[in-house]
């Protein structure tokens, strides 16, 4: 019988080497398909689970504590590409504008705008109910949702508020980031801002100096072959002269001096100045005291960066072309003929545009549930317009998705936020809001109802912390006049009753119960300070509901109507005034906007949001009051008259016991401790 041969050693080696050959690539292939199967989990929303502890610990001890996703996750679950995302470091990132060609055709979600009853000088948690109803849409109803919130501006921050985004267990974080320099939009803003001022100053003193001629060649001078060009920010100059000649050789003399000589009559000028912080030394200032510019001091100001019509824009711009243009149509001042002088005229639009053309991108960041949120611009509501912007909102819509939400928040109470979302905001941006959340404490119905005066860094009263339904039942017409103008403009209201550990059942039954009666869809009491997006799901379970009720939005007011009929108009539907006085000066400027053509603009109120009247003392729903109009300024570039009424300034001071007190930075652990 034949014996079988025995393999060699070579063969048993070659044979081996095939078998782990072929088992590293078996290998391989199982980590390429569990790497799959965790990208592919990670574009599916995954929540962050929070510890919640009692007592609740400061707002930045929970934000410090929170653990983030990777913005890129983030980033992932909302379906951007990474194509699509400038990153700023692991936790925050600005999403590319081409997003909007990828998504046009895709429906948009659901609009929500979380507004508030008339606050306290503590705000009443407009915020932390736009991210703790956020957090419960997302994290506890398995909703696609985003935040679209407003960057704070360091006046407050360090002023008398603290941080803004949000409180307790429902922020947006990193807190830090988002309470301080974020990416550097609202820099951007003050360097944009102040660039203006710099080159309208200058203009009006060379042209001081220089005869037509002289300013004509410091404008357009000649290269060494002899030759001159015009700049394409001059070309637009030219166009809105009605000048179509493209080469400046071939202006005749009559032609150049138009061209050259803005001829600024300088008691008209309105552009000021502005910087971010709380500043009440730079309300007034004279500039032009150097030697060198001895006979042209004049006076000046400065307002805060937030307040800047350049923050205005890229609050309502849509698109880069928009902002251009926008930027170019901001008005300075009027000429010696009554013809307004614009950004573009001083040739500074383009480089305005330059500085802001990284801000224009929303901020993408994230809630402490690992929810996602949107952070982009920020005007003051009693000063502008007060809200996140258009670009932000658009994108948003468009992620989310037809059963999605997108939750924004309009500042300060309804009478200011709420009117200005409406009748500014969608107007411009054409989305068509289907809920409104109105935020109301017991707190703030107390004061309304006659409770004592409430200050800030000073120890509420008993009266708010102990149960006192009198009181609370005097204040309750605050609550039902917001409420009221919330269905003026035909949409369906849900009242969010933010409850404080202090209310009582009696306290917060009482606010429901009357919201129904006064006409909300519904009232609910929330406790997601405390509890999270756990706290708000009942929250989020009414707005959904109401989302699905039909509604029909209209706005209050015809851009047809004379600007003294809108301002009338919001005066009287909104605030309840008998009426409104103008002085001499809101007159002058009246006629003047009217004959430039800026009467078809829609009206931005500055006024205070402690009162439906334009005297913070008198609270509730008050009657029997006018108000006055002490003058107006033109936004033509944001696309808005801004009256400003009563006392109401543009450049907030400091108290005397500012909360930058309390900020400072752990040097052994680096970490920032006392912001809020």
């Amino acid at each position: 019988m034949a014996t079988k041969a025995k393999p060699s050693k070579q063969s048993v080696k070659a044979k081996a080497k095939a078998r782990k050959i072929v088992a590293k690539k078996a290998a391989k292939k199982k980590v390429v398909v569990q790497k799959k199967r965790v990208l592919a989990a990670k574009s599916v929303f995954q929540p962050t689970k929070i510890k919640l502890l009692r007592p609740v610990p400061s707002d930045i001890e929970i934000a410090q504590a929170g653990k983030l996703k990777p913005i890129t996750q983030i980033a992932k679950e909302l379906g951007i590409r990474e194509t699509e995302l400038e990153l700023f470091g692991p936790y925050k990132a600005k999403i590319k504008l081409e997003i909007l060609e990828r998504l046009k055709s895709k429906p948009n979600g659901i609009y929500v705008d979380v507004t508030a009853i008339t606050p306290t000088p503590l705000g009443e948690g407009k915020t932390t109910t736009t991210v703790g109803l956020s957090q419960a849409l997302g994290a506890h109803l398995g909703k696609k949702v985003i935040t679209a919130i407003r960057q704070p501006s360091q006046g407050p921050t360090f002023g008398i508020k603290g941080g803004a985004a949000g409180g307790g267990y429902s922020q947006v974080i990193p807190m830090e980031d988002f309470n301080l320099h974020l990416t550097g939009d609202i820099h951007a803003i003050t360097a944009a801002h102040n660039l203006v001022a710099a080159a309208l100053d200058a203009r009006v003193m060379h042209e001081k100096m220089q005869d037509d001629e002289k300013l004509f060649n410091a404008l357009c001078p000649v290269d060494k072959k002899g030759n001159r060009k015009f700049s394409p920010t001059m070309l637009r100059r030219l166009k809105k002269l009605g000048i179509s000649k493209t080469n400046p050789n071939d202006l005749t003399p009559e032609e150049r001096s138009r061209f050259a000589r803005l001829d600024i009559d300088e008691k008209t000028i309105t552009w000021r100045r502005v910087i971010d912080i709380n500043d009440r030394f730079l309300r007034e200032v004279e500039v032009g005291r150097g030697k060198d510019e001895a006979g042209h001091e004049h006076m000046s100001g400065y307002d805060i960066t937030v307040a800047s019509e350049i923050m205005a824009v890229l609050a309502l711009t849509t698109s880069l072309e928009d902002m251009r243009d926008r930027f170019g149509k901001m008005v300075v001042a009027t000429n010696k003929q009554g013809e307004a002088v614009s950004v573009e005229d001083l040739g500074v639009a383009g480089a305005v545009t330059v500085l802001m053309k990284d801000a224009i991108k929303p901020n993408l960041m994230q809630t402490l549930e690992g929810t996602p949120a949107t952070v982009h611009a920020g005007p003051f509501a009693n000063i502008a317009h007060g809200q996140s912007s258009i670009i932000a909102d658009m994108i948003a819509l468009k992620l989310v998705g037809k059963d999605g939400f997108v939750v924004t928040e309009s500042g300060f109470g309804a009478d200011i936020g709420m009117e200005k979302f409406f009748n500014i905001k969608c107007r411009y941006s054409g989305l068509i809001p289907q809920v409104v959340v109105l935020v109301a404490t017991v707190r703030a119905l107390k004061m309304h109802g006659g409770g004592p005066k409430v200050v800030a860094g000073k120890p509420l009263a008993p009266e708010y912390t102990d149960e006192n339904l009198e009181l609370l039942q005097a204040g309750l017409p605050n609550l039902e006049r917001h409420i009221q103008n919330a269905l003026k403009f035909g949409v369906n209201v849900v009242v969010a009753v933010n409850s404080f550990a202090t209310d009582t059942k009696a306290e917060v039954e009482m606010i429901r119960e009357a919201a129904l009666k006064m006409g909300a869809m519904d009232a609910v009491v929330s406790t997601h300070w405390a509890d999270g997006g756990k706290g708000a799901k009942a929250l989020a379970e009414a707005v959904v509901k109401a989302s699905k009720t039909p509604s029909k939005f209209q706005f209050l007011y015809s851009l047809e109507k004379s600007i003294k009929e809108k301002i009338e108009t919001i005066a009287a539907e909104i605030y309840r005034a008998d009426g409104v006085d103008y002085t001499p000066e809101a007159e002058e400027q009246i006629a003047r906007y009217t004959r430039l053509g800026f009467d078809k603009l829609p009206i931005c109120m500055a006024k205070t949001h402690l009162s439906f009247s334009t005297d913070a003392t008198k609270k509730g729903a008050p009657t029997g009051f006018r108000i006055t109009v002490r003058e107006i300024r033109a936004s033509v570039g944001a696309g808005f008259l801004y009256p400003i009424l009563g006392d109401m300034r543009t450049m907030p001071g400091l108290p005397t016991r500012p909360v930058f007190y309390d900020v400072d930075l752990d040097l052994e652990t680096g970490k920032v401790v006392g912001l809020f």
